[in-house]
């Protein structure tokens, strides 16, 4: 059973490398792809089965003597998120498949677009299972080189220039990396995440200090956590929309992930506890501000992106059982809604001729199925009951409610406004794109159709994509329907993961 924790890495790259060599085969390629996820899907959701059952399952290459190999740690925190962002590129790469050929050509050319769509899922499966902070280093970069030519797919004037900015702030971010990782090694002689939590604790305070500093901003960076986010919404939106959507979903979970996993077992005893909470107020209310400022779709949608991380540092902030617990299940709750309504706005562009509100209105009227493909998550995103995102809202104000202090019920103050503006955000969207009258460019559209006005659906949103995006949207409600369930286990994965369970679970007890 241990010896498969590196499949799903290798199920991504080696399917990377068999699309890369069959460029003049787009329908072998979608099928490697599909078959690739689909095993990492089915892979993922074994794990969570045999982590919940038998405890962290760790995996050391290279026939190195413990700390000194590689090691790959399974635990339910990684199964789970392994298993969504599996369910979320799956989905965004099947609503892929459904683009007609011209589209194809100048949005995600085949030939390029499916080696460079695995190759960002080996890099994100590798960090969810990196056992050392140099692998997870690999990771990052493996994600990110993939995700470079993802942003410029099509070579357009603004995906080059959001393309630009975005590899700037990488670089920054994965050189700051390089250098935490430089500095820790030489503070404590090792690179792998449990024996630093072994020695972490010999040094002094100030040295702990800088060290945990140096690894937060360079994943609030990578995170997009205010005030080192205002690159990510100048980025998103000029992608194709399968590339935005799995970016929205994972990239910056990714980020999230890291915090946790980090400051959990290297810093358990967090001493930046408030800081952590300022950030997490303001990364949510100037996040959600600057939503209800937008005009254009997706460029709203990549700020209340920022704006919903600001719950995930709040549980992390807390640095309680309950807090990581509540973060967990909102974590894997935002990766799915979010990807989910940029799909539904890629859907809203084919439909309407475009993402800006300016430009839209009676898409209820033209199509109904729109309206509830956006309805539907745009709901649970603004925290009405009883979905997904309301639940994880619950838990993490209950969690901050159990901590305590005047900073943390300021905070879950600014979450509950948050989540009322989030809705008013949604709502600007519903008001705007789906009632009022049909724009002369969509009634243009149907009156120079030849076809049966009854197909008007089926040549804007075409059935792939329209099931790919129902297939996340289930999904989402899924974790509804499921989240006693599932909420137990992020409560159990939130106890696995405390630095003492971690630490028996992964070296042996003459290396603690």
């Amino acid at each position: 059973m241990i010896n498969l924790i590196p499949l799903p890495v290798m199920l991504a790259l080696f399917g990377a490398a068999i699309t890369l060599i069959i460029p003049r085969r787009p329908i072998a390629q979608r099928v490697i792809s599909i078959g690739s996820l689909s095993g990492i899907v089915i892979l993922a959701a074994f794990f969570m089965w045999a982590t919940d059952t038998h405890g962290t399952m760790a995996l050391w290459l290279g026939a190195w003597p413990v700390p000194l190999g590689i090691g790959l740690v399974m635990d339910r925190l990684s199964a789970l998120m392994l298993f969504v962002a599996g369910v979320v590129a799956l989905c965004v790469l099947i609503f892929s498949t459904g683009q007609d050929k011209g589209e194809v050509r100048r949005e995600t050319p085949v030939s390029i677009f499916h080696p460079t769509f695995l190759l960002l899922m080996g890099g994100i499966a590798n960090a969810f299972l990196a056992g050392d902070l140099f692998n997870l280093f690999v990771g990052f970069e493996i994600f990110l080189f993939a995700s470079y030519v993802l942003l410029t797919l099509g070579g357009t004037k603004e995906r080059i220039r959001a393309g630009t900015t975005y590899v700037i702030v990488s670089l920054l971010s994965s050189s700051l990396f390089l250098i935490s990782i430089a500095s820790i090694y030489a503070a404590t002689g090792t690179v792998n995440m449990a024996h630093i939590a072994v020695r972490v604790a010999e040094l002094s305070e100030p040295v702990q200090l800088l060290l945990q500093m140096m690894l937060l901003v360079t994943f609030a960076i990578k995170a997009a956590i205010f005030p080192l986010s205002s690159w990510l919404p100048d980025s998103y939106p000029t992608a194709p929309a399968p590339v935005t959507a799995v970016f929205a979903g994972l990239l910056t979970k990714v980020g999230i992930y890291a915090i946790i996993r980090t400051q959990t077992l290297l810093f358990p005893d967090s001493p930046l506890s408030n800081m952590l909470l300022v950030a997490a107020l303001l990364t949510m209310v100037i996040g959600i501000l600057g939503a209800l400022a937008q005009v254009e779709i997706k460029r709203m949608l990549s700020f209340t992106l920022v704006s919903h991380l600001g719950y995930m540092v709040l549980g992390i902030a807390l640095a309680s059982e309950s807090g990581f617990a509540a973060t967990i299940y909102y974590t894997a709750h935002h990766i799915t809604i979010q990807a989910a309504l940029f799909l539904v706005a890629g859907l809203i562009e084919r439909r309407g001729g475009t993402s800006s509100l300016d430009g839209l209105g009676g898409l209820l009227k033209v199509s109904p199925l729109l309206a509830l493909l956006f309805f539907v998550p745009a709901m649970n995103l603004g925290g009405i009951p009883p979905m997904s995102g309301f639940l994880g809202k619950v838990g993490l104000l209950h969690a901050g409610a159990e901590y305590g202090g005047w900073l943390v019920w300021v905070v879950m103050f600014g979450g509950i406004l948050t989540s009322l503006l989030t809705l008013m955000a949604m709502a600007k969207v519903w008001n705007r794109a789906f009632w009022g009258t049909v724009p002369d460019n969509v009634v243009r559209i149907e009156d120079n159709y030849d076809g049966d006005a009854g197909d008007d659906d089926v040549r804007f949103m075409p059935p792939l994509m329209v099931g790919a995006t129902s297939a996340l949207i289930a999904f989402s409600l899924a974790l509804t329907v499921f989240a006693g369930p599932l909420y137990s286990y992020a409560e159990r994965a939130a106890e696995s993961i405390q630095s003492e369970n971690y630490i028996q679970a992964v070296l042996p007890e003459e290396v603690r």
